[in-house]
């Protein structure tokens, strides 16, 4: 049984912007883009933080070389916080990467999709011994999706962490779990990567979100259940592969863990 809505599901997943974007690059290397609307706005900044590249796309350089390049990721950060055009300060450093996808530094969370900086993400699927599913719902003040239903856990992965790292921590914050308790990171299955690129709000400029998630599942051992540390999850729900379909159907998960538990599960 596979959801009737999971094309438009991933059609929603794979959107162009909205509006013409200006690519950002550092030391020749492309690591984002911004509306043209932001990036009049920076080119007038003062202290200047950007200049052209003379390309013919307009595209704007952050810093000679790489070497000044954290620096300027810094300084751009804390002008975009400052003039109404970041998200939420969370004081979290995430990667900038080009588009090779070879590490340039680290910028604040709270910045990257007005930059259109592309991240990286993990999801752990976790399902019980008879095949049922494991979601979270998030709690009803967050940011986004307040209140709709997710994987077991899903995060971010913060600058200079591995992958198994990212997926311990988030895995304890979330639900409660240590991996040693689900035979390690080398049990997890890996169903490899799910892939976003699409528009988004953020504090009214329009932002791009473009995302790899990590697709990560486990079978819940008996007698472990999730349990929430850090007060981002409302409660956890153990639910059946029809009820998950229903519920993917009628749009209570986010966009996110529909896809992910569409590519755990082979729809």
């Amino acid at each position: 049984m596979i959801p009737r809505n999971l094309a438009a599901l991933r059609e929603r997943a794979d959107q162009p912007p909205t509006q013409a974007r200006v690519p950002l690059r550092a030391a020749g290397c492309q690591f984002g883009s911004v509306s043209s609307a932001l990036a009049a706005a920076l080119r007038n900044a003062d202290p200047p933080l950007l200049h052209p590249a003379g390309d013919a796309d307009g595209a704007l350089e952050v810093a000679v070389d790489l070497h000044h390049a954290q620096p300027a990721f810094h300084a751009l950060a804390l002008w975009l916080h400052r003039h109404g055009h970041a998200g939420a300060w969370r004081d979290e450093a995430l990667a900038v990467r080009d588009d090779q996808g070879d590490p340039l530094g680290s910028i604040e969370r709270g910045v990257v999709r007005p930059l259109g900086i592309a991240t990286h993400a993990v999801h752990l699927v976790g399902t019980s011994a008879d095949g049922r599913i494991w979601l979270q719902q998030r709690a009803h003040d967050k940011a986004t999706d307040p209140g709709k239903w997710d994987t077991l856990m899903g995060g971010m992965i913060a600058a200079g962490e591995s992958l198994e790292i990212a997926t311990a921590r988030e895995t304890w914050e979330e639900a409660g779990i240590a991996l040693r308790e689900l035979g390690g990171f080398a049990a997890l299955r890996d169903h490899g990567i799910v892939r976003f690129r699409r528009p988004v709000p953020d504090s009214g400029t329009d932002g791009y979100l473009v995302e790899r998630i990590h697709v990560l599942s486990s079978v819940l051992p008996p007698p472990l259940q999730p349990n929430n540390q850090d007060g981002e999850v409302a409660h956890f729900e153990l639910v059946s592969r029809q009820t998950l379909v229903e519920w993917v159907e009628a749009d209570l998960l986010t966009l996110e863990a529909s896809l992910v538990l569409a590519c755990c599960l082979g729809w």
